[in-house]
Order: C-alpha cells, then sequence, then structure tokens
C-alpha cells in the first residue's frame, strides 16, 4: 500500500513519521487510516477520492440528510410519485457512483469513458424531467439542489482526512468542473427530450 519495504516503514515509525501500535503479541501494526495519510503527504502523489473515504454510500447517505433539511430536493420529492421517485433515487446513485470515479480516474481515457457515462445518466434525466412537464428553470434549480450534498460529502470526507491544501484545491476545482460540465449537458438534453 505504501510501496516501501518493511524495514523502512518500521524506521519511518520509530523517527514518528507514521503511527504505529503494538499488539499485546508485541507485533508492530499500522492502521489503515495512518498509511493512507502517510500516502497522501509524500509528493506527487494525490489520494483518491475513495481513499480519503469518498464512497458511493457515504456520497448517498448526505443525500438522505439533505432531504430531511427543507433543501430544494425535499420539494423535489414530494412532487413525484412513489415509482417515479424509486427511479430517479436508482439513477441519482448510478449518477454519484459515475461522478466519483471520473474524479478518481488514473489515466485520461478512464476519465473520458466516466464521465461520459455520467453525462449520459444526466442526459436522461434531464429529458425525463422534460417529458414529465418540469420546465427547465426549476430542473436546473433541482440539479443546484442536487450538487450542494455531493460537494459537502467531499467536504466532509476533505475536513476527516485533512489531505494537504494543494490536494484539497485539486479535488474541489476537478469535481466544480466536472459538475459544472455535467449541468450544461443536462440543460441542452433537457431543451431537446428526444430520445437518444
Amino acid at each position: 500500500m505504501v510501496g516501501v519495504d518493511p524495514d523502512t516503514l518500521r524506521r519511518w515509525a520509530d523517527t514518528g513519521r507514521v503511527t504505529a501500535f503494538t499488539t499485546p503479541g508485541g507485533h508492530r501494526r499500522f492502521s489503515r487510516r495512518a498509511l493512507e495519510h502517510l500516502v497522501s503527504q509524500r509528493p506527487g502523489t494525490a489520494p483518491t477520492l475513495a481513499s480519503l473515504g469518498a464512497t458511493p454510500a457515504r456520497v448517498s447517505a448526505a443525500y438522505r440528510r439533505s432531504y430531511g433539511r427543507g433543501s430544494g430536493l425535499a420539494g423535489a420529492r414530494l412532487r413525484l410519485a412513489p415509482r417515479e421517485r424509486d427511479a430517479f433515487r436508482s439513477e441519482g446513485r448510478r449518477l454519484v457512483e459515475a461522478l466519483l470515479r471520473t474524479l478518481d480516474a488514473s489515466d485520461d481515457a478512464d476519465r473520458a469513458s466516466e464521465e461520459s457515462n455520467a453525462r449520459g445518466i444526466v442526459e436522461d434525466l434531464a429529458r425525463r424531467l422534460a417529458k414529465g412537464g418540469t420546465g427547465l428553470t426549476e430542473s436546473v434549480a433541482l440539479f443546484i439542489a442536487a450538487r450542494h450534498p455531493f460537494m459537502s460529502a467531499l467536504g466532509s470526507v476533505v475536513r476527516r482526512r485533512r489531505p494537504p491544501a494543494g490536494q484539497v484545491s485539486a479535488h474541489f476545482e476537478a469535481a466544480s468542473a466536472l459538475l459544472d460540465r455535467m449541468l450544461l449537458a443536462f440543460i441542452a438534453a433537457h431543451r431537446s427530450p428526444r430520445e437518444a
């Protein structure tokens, strides 16, 4: 995980560079969190959002919490029939997963593929809203309301794990730019709701 010899890791523990604990049997152990923090501190190594704890389940939980706070998402939920609500919820989870995979992609080809997948989900959601009679202004308001829990969940993970400031900025800039591109795709698809 760290990419160094075990003797190096032991030496780093002895010097305090990484936190270790000793089992009752006298064996040195390292928590996963301590090792992830160590990896995130190495120059040129940006931790993935997943390694920081930004999992689809954690981000989905942020959405569930936002429904109860009177957000724009809560109002949208009330206007959907139960069957539609389940479909939108399922698509929303797929979108969260695609967005996180896009942000964590290891190379440009994977990133483009994952972003294309996310764009397809966003466009489908926009077309369904348009066909259901939801106007563009209200649909964009729903998109913006849905953006907040995503960014909030990323912020929560970052506060908890505390990667270096440059990496925090890079993650937020990438997430914001990705969501901006998704919003533009959403608007374009809503304006021409025909099937792709």
